[in-house]
């Protein structure tokens, strides 16, 4: 079983990351998009563009994510649902989601959602800093071994 790393790329600041990553552990990467953006050309990237709909992207990258893979995304129903095909999954910032953190994940994305819809909450997260792009890269270091391992 060859782990393969996907990307949920829209909105993905790490990109660049995952490639050199991946490349130091000679993974298969697809960046998965709803429109096109540049990529390294390395016949071991693959930008595939879905088409337009909010979760064209998330389909794609669940309908084939699975044991031994890993999936890059902050969005919380798409890592529920590459965690129950068995993928392991990291946010951009390094947070790797597993069976005992997605519940709670989902349950507080819910909650500000709701919150959100009723005016109560105004601004979005932090900025994505330095710290974060540090986060993730030991994030991933640390998964791709344990995937290698396993």
């Amino acid at each position: 079983m060859t782990t393969q790393i996907y990307v949920d790329a829209d909105s993905c600041p790490v990109k660049a990351e995952v490639y050199r990553v991946a490349e130091r552990f000679g993974l298969f990467v697809f960046v998965v998009a709803n429109a096109f953006m540049n990529v390294p050309r390395d016949p071991d990237i693959r930008l595939v563009v879905v088409s337009e709909g909010p979760d064209e992207a998330d389909n794609w990258i669940a309908e084939r994510a699975g044991p031994g893979d890993l999936v890059i995304t902050q969005d919380i129903p798409l890592a529920s649902r590459c965690l129950n095909a068995g993928a392991a999954v990291l946010s951009p910032k390094g947070k790797e989601f597993d069976a005992n953190s997605i519940g709670m994940a989902l349950a507080t994305r819910n909650l500000k959602e709701d919150l959100r819809s009723f005016g109560e909450m105004t601004g979005g997260p932090p900025p994505f800093s330095q710290r974060d792009r540090s986060h993730f890269l030991q994030a991933m270091d640390r998964v791709l071994v344990r995937l290698k391992r396993a």
